[in-house]
């Protein structure tokens, strides 16, 4: 399956916003695509996230990647938060997942980050792709939530 990647902009709402609500239900939330549009048309029209797409040779958006920006500050550089990775059901397993953090890691590349971060639930099988494009466990660090609502 033939994929391409490229930087999503805000007229690509339409697509992502599918996706978006797919990702949203993966983890478990009820669908709501006008929540899922509303909250990727101000990221966007803010500029508060990178978004990447994956698309078929018809177009068809297959996948879809988020990146927010963050700050180092002991390296004194920008990282970036690849908050979400979501790929189609019937496109997984045909690169599309590969693709999308290829384009993350480029974009990181090209914008002088120090590195690429993400977290993940514990049983997302997606682990195995991390690991095959050279992302790490954190065994060093332990995470805290405070949540807020």
């Amino acid at each position: 399956m033939p994929v391409s990647t490229r930087q999503a902009v805000l007229a690509d709402l339409g697509l992502i916003a599918p996706l978006f609500d797919g990702y949203r239900c993966f983890y478990g939330k009820d669908t709501d695509l006008a929540t899922a549009h509303a909250f990727i048309a101000e990221r966007l029209m803010l500029r508060e996230s990178v978004i990447f797409l994956a698309l078929d040779e018809a177009g068809t958006a297959l996948g879809f990647t988020q990146l927010y920006p963050s700050f180092s500050s002991v390296s004194a550089r920008r990282i970036w938060i690849l908050n979400d990775l979501f790929v189609t059901s019937q496109a997984r397993g045909h690169g599309v997942g590969k693709a999308l953090l290829e384009a993350a890691r480029q974009y990181a590349i090209q914008t002088g980050a120090k590195r690429l971060v993400l977290s993940t639930a514990n049983d997302n099988p997606a682990q195995k792709l991390y690991e095959s494009q050279d992302y790490v466990r954190d065994t060093g660090f332990l995470h805290y939530e405070l949540e807020l609502d």
